[in-house]
């Protein structure tokens, strides 16, 4: 079975500095039929002015993954970490057993678009000590395939979360086909990060997302300037937060 999750139905956040949409309830936001999914608590599709940002604040027992579209996104945390992150790089925060941080647009005169993903971490993680990943997956690595760029073992070259989960990203064009085996057990969420394409047969734009329950494999064809994130998870419903 496939769920679609509509980008006109996401939850709207205008705060002049930034513009947000939210798959999930978040913050204000609340749809008691969108409480996450799976492990996955939150895709907030973020557009952040020149010259602003999120300032220091504090997160625990949350896996935090962040992917910039347009711009750049500076980061900054207390465990020392310092970066600034572009299209192509993958950025990791396991917050454990706590750490503040902050986000902010270090240009003066353009945007930044992002994604900010909250993935909820293992029972066996909570506590853990925090930690800060990044590495860089340029677009030759995600054309027409979908590249693992987040998994529990880091396997081929991914990033290690705390959780039974794994993150892919895909770039697609034209006759361009990815395609994904699910096993019996597992939900996957597919979230269209820009551009169109299509989904086992179905029609997706900009911001749109599917819940798979079910399925034994995915399939994205006919990309228009694509960039797509799929999320392979446990099969359960919503979050189960401790």
């Amino acid at each position: 079975m496939i769920e679609i999750r509509h980008a006109a139905d996401r939850g709207i956040a205008e705060h002049g500095w930034l513009s947000s949409r939210h798959t999930f309830s978040f913050a204000e936001y609340f749809d008691r039929e969108q409480l996450g999914f799976s492990d996955l608590l939150v895709i907030n599709d973020d557009r952040v002015a020149a010259g602003r940002g999120f300032g220091r604040h504090p997160h625990r027992n949350m896996e935090i993954f962040s992917y910039v579209l347009d711009g750049a996104l500076e980061h900054r945390d207390s465990m020392g970490n310092g970066s600034t992150i572009v299209p192509g790089d993958v950025q990791l925060m396991s917050a454990g057993s706590g750490v503040a941080h902050s986000e902010y647009n270090p240009s003066p005169t353009d945007p930044v678009h992002f994604l900010q993903i909250w993935i909820v971490p293992s029972d066996s993680a909570l506590g853990a000590e925090p930690r800060y990943q990044q590495m860089h997956v340029g677009p030759e690595e995600k054309r027409g395939k979908l590249r693992l760029m987040l998994s529990p073992d880091g396997a081929d070259g991914s990033l290690a979360i705390r959780q039974d989960a794994r993150v892919y990203a895909a770039q697609l064009n034209g006759e361009e086909t990815a395609s994904l085996t699910l096993a019996g057990d597992r939900y996957a969420y597919v979230h269209v990060a820009q551009g169109s394409v299509t989904l086992n047969g179905i029609a997706l734009s900009t911001g749109d997302g599917a819940k798979l329950r079910g399925e034994t494999s995915l399939t994205l064809t006919d990309g228009s300037d694509a960039q797509v994130l799929v999320f392979d998870l446990r099969a359960q419903e919503t979050p189960q937060m401790r």
